[in-house]
């Protein structure tokens, strides 16, 4: 093998170009020594189109250029990408790397004077970005997570932890469209926030509870803050401290943070979180972080999701009866609202029929989600239309759903 060849198969090792299935034991033996995890798996003659010149693009195209051995049209993709965004650090360790490479072979993604917890940070940033560009979700899939939107929620959010990715879904007549996908940062130790300041990214559904301008709290924060409504019911119930979790940008000295390194927080680039921001709306847009995505065919979430339904509306249909036995039946042992447990439930609710000689209930603008991190659960909202012979009332409700034994239960329940 000719020297020029192995310089270019260590850059391309190096660089993480997760690109190609490795059959040679001498490639082989190149991922031993780079001592990185590297996916044998994927489409090396995948076409490129880079989109309105976007940085993830644009380096995806230099990289998938090395491997290619066009190494001259590598460097000047690089070149482009880091006269638009000199900040992009991943983008300028490329760069340096094509440089010495024109000249001697590169031993190390990064050949600079660097703390080891920075280079290995834009290593994972390199493989977790062209492992999304190599392994897309398949066209038509959607999450089976997002059961159903109601129609006022146009958009919805879904945060890949696993992947480092945010998606980004449109609602249309309960018809889910995927529209962009970003890359993003979470917290330094990963997921399932328990307590404050452990630096961890919660796992649960959540929304947008406004915007604040990100210059005004400090420059860490960038152009944008979207709070999330962590902790939420849930989280409370389960103990889970802390506060102050937020979709926000990245500062101005900086193009993009490492897979995990973030206080807790999803941080986008600048440039990305702008383009999402057109799609959140406080108090509607739900943001589902979850440690995997399950993507499936449509049909398969309408099933799942029919189940759910049907549960709900034999709820509200028991709950019409004057007889509370069947209406009580649908709460799991282990309910709770409002600090009541399951007997004061249900004494309270025997006292209320007393006086109940009519009742009829509507539910409207109805959405189902399944709960990350919880076996079988679902969060479902609503908005209910209460008539009774001495009451008349229009309310918000949240119940948390969870499956036993292939029979579904309200384990929580709470006004909004």
């Amino acid at each position: 093998m000719s020297f020029h060849r192995i310089m270019v198969k260590l850059l391309t090792t190096m660089l993480l170009v997760v690109l190609c299935v490795a059959t040679t034991a001498q490639t082989q033996e190149l991922l031993a020594i780079a001592n990185v995890p590297f996916s044998l798996t994927g489409n090396s003659s995948r076409p490129f189109t880079p989109q309105r010149n976007h940085p993830e693009a644009m380096l995806n195209q230099a990289l998938l250029s090395i491997r290619h051995d066009h190494l001259d049209q590598a460097l000047k993709s690089i070149e482009q990408l880091v006269s638009l965004y000199p900040d992009f650090r991943l983008a300028q360790l490329v760069r340096g790397d094509l440089l010495l490479a024109r000249a001697q072979p590169i031993l190390t993604l990064g050949n600079v004077d660097a703390a080891p917890s920075q280079l290995d940070g834009l290593r994972a940033e390199a493989r977790v970005r062209l492992n999304n560009f190599l392994h897309p979700p398949s066209s038509g899939l959607v999450p089976r997570q997002l059961l159903q939107l109601d129609p006022g929620q146009t958009t919805a959010v879904m945060v890949d932890t696993s992947k480092s990715r945010l998606y980004l879904f449109h609602n249309q007549n309960g018809v889910l469209t995927r529209l962009a996908d970003y890359y993003v940062t979470i917290g330094k130790n990963g997921t399932d926030k328990t307590r404050e300041g452990d630096k961890r990214t919660p796992l649960g559904v959540y929304y947008i509870t406004g915007k604040q301008d990100g210059k005004k709290l400090g420059p860490l924060y960038g152009d944008a803050v979207y709070p999330l409504s962590y902790p939420n019911d849930w989280d409370q119930r389960q103990g889970r401290l802390g506060h102050g979790i937020w979709l926000h940008g990245t500062s101005s000295t900086t193009y993009s943070r490492a897979p995990q390194a973030s206080d807790g927080c999803v941080v986008l680039t600048n440039t990305d979180l702008s383009e999402l921001g057109k799609y959140l709306t406080a108090g509607i847009t739900p943001v589902v972080i979850t440690n995997h995505i399950d993507w499936t065919q449509p049909r398969n979430v309408d099933s799942s999701k029919d189940r759910l339904l049907s549960a709900l509306e034999s709820w509200r249909h028991d709950r019409e009866s004057l007889d509370p036995a069947p209406y009580l039946r649908h709460y799991a042992e282990n309910f709770t609202t409002n600090g009541e447990n399951l007997s004061d439930w249900i004494a309270e609710k025997r006292r209320v029929n007393l006086d109940k000689t009519r009742v009829k209930i509507k539910l409207s603008e109805i959405s189902a989600l399944e709960y990350p991190g919880q076996a079988n659960m679902a969060v479902v909202n609503f908005d209910q239309d209460y008539r009774s012979n001495n009451l008349n009332d229009r309310s918000r409700k949240r119940q948390y759903w969870q499956q036993t034994h292939g029979e579904w239960k309200i384990v929580m329940e709470t006004s909004l």
